[in-house]
């Protein structure tokens, strides 16, 4: 780091620290300013995210999130209207991961054997995803949670399926193993809920995702 850089990193500092001592109209201006320009809206949508999979989607609200960053409202309202449209951001965010980084590097893996096998290894390992799935599955009747989960589940269903067909069975068959493998996915986060367990020892759950594979895919 430059010496101009860590000169601009002190005085960032001092001045946070100098709020309560009779800033500036300008001193004002400039600290909204500078918050404004190193927090994105997707640095806003990630927090709400990490607070979905810590507490839920009722503990998405502004001031912790504020806090929780560093900054002050105004930071918040510079990228979103309301409460209501982080929330639904931070949604598409988590939708979007799945759909470009799950799914779309499975795309490199020309056999659907192997690319089945890669899914439930990929998937195993996403634990955060999994967890705000649980929240989500919480708060089904939350306006902006509903559509999201029918989204994603129809097309992991959809992929699964496609999937199932391309190794070699037919379309009732494909449709009922997609079906069977999503039931597998859901009832183990729903069992978890339920016995309030939070994660597997690491070499049993590996053996659960093997069996699970081992199952599931045709050989």
């Amino acid at each position: 780091m430059s010496r101009s850089s860590d000169v601009n990193a002190t005085a960032w500092k001092i001045l946070s620290r100098t709020h309560a001592y009779g800033y500036t109209r300008g001193m004002k201006k400039s600290a909204a300013k500078s918050e404004r320009s190193r927090l994105s809206a997707d640095d806003w949508a990630e927090a709400a995210l990490d607070l979905v999979a810590e507490q839920g989607v009722s503990a998405v609200a502004v001031e912790p999130l504020a806090r929780r960053l560093g900054v002050t409202k105004g930071s918040f309202y510079w990228h979103f209207p309301s409460r209501d449209a982080l929330l639904q951001a931070a949604l598409e965010r988590w939708e979007a991961f799945e759909e470009q980084d799950v799914f779309g590097k499975l795309e490199a893996v020309p056999d659907p054997r192997e690319r089945l096998r890669a899914l439930f290894q990929m998937v195993a390992r996403e634990f955060k995803s999994h967890v705000v799935y649980s929240a989500l599955l919480k708060a089904p009747d939350h306006p902006a949670v509903q559509p999201v989960i029918d989204r994603v589940s129809q097309r992991r269903l959809d992929y699964l399926t496609a999937s199932f067909r391309q190794v070699g069975l037919g379309r009732t068959d494909a449709r009922h193993r997609a079906r069977l493998t999503y039931a597998a996915y859901v009832g183990f986060l729903q069992l978890n809920l339920q016995l309030h367990q939070a994660r597997m020892p690491q070499e049993e759950f590996d053996d659960y995702v093997d069996h699970l594979t081992r199952t599931l895919v045709p050989g």
